[in-house]
C-alpha cells in the first residue's frame, strides 16, 4: 500500500516576516548609523542630515515602517502588533533606530486616524509617515494651563472659514513647525462643549511665534500669537464643539509616548546603566561594587524601579488590542516615568560631583555638560503633557473610581 507523501508543515508566518524584515534592514540600514543617537527626533530645530541619515529616513518613510501599525492605505506599515514587535526586535539587534518621529507621530497622527475625515487623512497622514512635515500643539494658554478648558483663543465663524484670535504658550517646536493642531473656542457660552479642534498652517498671515528660553539654555517652547488668522472650514477635525473629546484623546497618546513608549523618553531610559557610570567615576570596593554604600543602595533601588517600569510598560503594550489606543493607565505610566527620569538625572549629577555642576568652559566634558542640561530640562517632565497633579486626578477618577465630593 502506497504511503501518502509527507506534507511540509507551513512556516511560522511571524518567522517568515522576521526573515523579510531582517533582509530589508540589512539592505537599507547604513552600518555607520549603528547605535548612534537619533538626531532627527531632537527636541530642538531641524538638523542637517548627512547622506546616510537622509537615505535611512527616505527608506523607512517609503516603507512605512516608521509608523509600522498605521494603515497601509495612508502610507503606514500596515503591520499587526506582533509583526511590529518583530520589526522592533530586528532593529534592536542591529542597532537601528526609527528616523520618523515628532508630534505628528506621537500625538496628532493617531488622533486624526480616529477622528479625521477621509480627505484629512489622505492629506495629512502620508507626509507624517514620510517625515516630511513638522507639527506643533496649540493647547495651553497664559490663563489655561491645568484648567485647559478655560482656553479663550476664539475662532469666529465667517461662513467658509474661521478667523482666529488669541494666544497659546509652551508651544513645543513652534518656531520650526509647518502646521499646528489647536484647541480653539467656537462658542463662548459653553465651557467644554464650546471647544473645537482646528488645524492651522504656521505660515498663515497673522501667526507670530516667540521662542521662550529655558533654564537649561534651550528654547524648544514658544509663545504663539494668532491675529485675524484665516483658517478654512476644511481644517476643522470632527464636529464643531467636539474639540474637548478629541483633545483629551490626543493627550492620552502624548502621555503614552512621554511615559516611555515614545522615542524621546525611551532613549533616556535605555542609556548606559547608571551603575556602570558610578563605577567609572567613583571606583569600586574589593568585591567590585560601587564604593559608596549609601549611593550604591539608592542606585540599586533606582535600577530596580526602572526595570519594573520597563517590564510593566512592555506588558501593557503587549496586552493592548489592535483596535484600542492608550487608556487612562497612560497617566500612571506618565507619572512613574517622569519620576524615574528625574531621579536618573539627579543621581548622575551627584555621581559626577563638581564635574556635574558645569555649564560651559574648559574643564567640563561634553557628556558632563549634557547631563547638567538634561537635569535642568527634566524639571519640566512632570509638568508638560499634563502635570503630575492632573494625572493623579485622572488616576483617582477614571482608574480608582473616586468621585468628586459634592
Amino acid at each position: 500500500m502506497a504511503t501518502a507523501p509527507e506534507v511540509e508543515a507551513p512556516a511560522d508566518p511571524l518567522e517568515a516576516f522576521r526573515a523579510q524584515a531582517r533582509a530589508w534592514l540589512a539592505e537599507n540600514f547604513p552600518p555607520a548609523l549603528k547605535g548612534k543617537d537619533n538626531s532627527m527626533s531632537a527636541v530642538e530645530g531641524p538638523t542637517e542630515l548627512n547622506a546616510d541619515e537622509a537615505a535611512w529616513k527616505q527608506a523607512m518613510g517609503e516603507k512605512g515602517w516608521g509608523v509600522p501599525t498605521w494603515p497601509a492605505e495612508y502610507g503606514g506599515g500596515g503591520l499587526d502588533r506582533a509583526e511590529a514587535r518583530v520589526l522592533a526586535e530586528e532593529m534592536g539587534r542591529i542597532g537601528a533606530w526609527n528616523p520618523i518621529g515628532g508630534m505628528g507621530v506621537m500625538m496628532f497622527g493617531p488622533t486624526l486616524l480616529e477622528y479625521g475625515s477621509e480627505a484629512q487623512k489622505r492629506e495629512h497622514i502620508p507626509p507624517i509617515v514620510r517625515g516630511e512635515i513638522r507639527w506643533c500643539q496649540g493647547y495651553s494658554e497664559p490663563n489655561a494651563g491645568s484648567d485647559l478648558a478655560n482656553l479663550q483663543t476664539f475662532a469666529e465663524d465667517r461662513g467658509d472659514h474661521y478667523v482666529v484670535n488669541g494666544q497659546k504658550t509652551w508651544t513645543s517646536g513652534g518656531q520650526w513647525a509647518d502646521k499646528c493642531f489647536a484647541l480653539v473656542r467656537t462658542d463662548k457660552s459653553k465651557k467644554h462643549e464650546g471647544i473645537s479642534f482646528l488645524l492651522i498652517d504656521m505660515d498663515t498671515p497673522g501667526v507670530e511665534v516667540r521662542p521662550i528660553r529655558l533654564i537649561s539654555g534651550s528654547s524648544p517652547f514658544c509663545e504663539t500669537f494668532f491675529t485675524d488668522v484665516k483658517v478654512p472650514k476644511a481644517n476643522l477635525v470632527g464636529r464643531v464643539g467636539e474639540g474637548w473629546t478629541i483633545g483629551k484623546r490626543l493627550l492620552q497618546h502624548e502621555r503614552s509616548s512621554l511615559s516611555g513608549g515614545g522615542s524621546t523618553a525611551g532613549r533616556m531610559f535605555l542609556g548606559e546603566p547608571i551603575s556602570s557610570i558610578a563605577k567609572r567615576w567613583l571606583g569600586t570596593d574589593d568585591q567590585g561594587r560601587i564604593a559608596d554604600l549609601d549611593l550604591r543602595t539608592r542606585i540599586v533601588r533606582h535600577e530596580m524601579d526602572l526595570r519594573a517600569f520597563l517590564l510593566t510598560l512592555r506588558r501593557a503594550q503587549l496586552e493592548a488590542k489592535s483596535n484600542q489606543g492608550p487608556s487612562a493607565t497612560s497617566s500612571i505610566m506618565k507619572n512613574v516615568g517622569a519620576r524615574i527620569m528625574q531621579e536618573r538625572s539627579e543621581l548622575l549629577i551627584e555621581i559626577r560631583g563638581l564635574a556635574g555642576l558645569g555649564w560651559e568652559g574648559e574643564g567640563f566634558g561634553e557628556e558632563e555638560l549634557k547631563d547638567v542640561r538634561t537635569w535642568l530640562f527634566g524639571k519640566a517632565v512632570s509638568i508638560y503633557g499634563g502635570s503630575t497633579e492632573i494625572q493623579n486626578n485622572v488616576i483617582a477618577k477614571r482608574i480608582l473610581g473616586m468621585l468628586d465630593h459634592q
